[in-house]
């Protein structure tokens, strides 16, 4: 009857282990691949304005800047039109009436 409290306390603590390892240690991994992944989109998204930037600019530079609005303006819409023509279109529901 020694070892009674002993093993309590130490099932008391295992408890308190697995409940830990099931809640906070899964919400903090998925808060660290949360967190990464807002910081690596925020950056794509950087990336690609400067990008965009860079190319009107240098655009600008070497055909006009009207030209270059032209230009950059007709290949948004044809890459528009394209991404449009792709998509999946809704399902549309029929909707019957019982004439009774």
């Amino acid at each position: 009857m020694d070892d009674f409290p002993t093993k309590i306390a130490e099932l008391l603590e295992s408890i308190a282990h697995k409940v830990r390892a099931m809640t906070v240690d899964r919400i903090r991994s998925a808060v660290k691949w949360t967190a990464l992944g807002l910081v690596l989109a925020v950056l794509g998204v950087l990336l690609v304005f400067f990008l965009l930037v860079g190319t009107f600019r240098l655009l600008g530079e070497l055909i006009g800047v009207k030209t270059a609005y032209a230009t950059l303006g007709g290949l948004f819409v044809l890459l528009g039109a394209l991404l449009w023509s792709k998509r999946i279109p809704k399902a549309t529901s029929k909707v019957t009436k019982d004439n009774d």
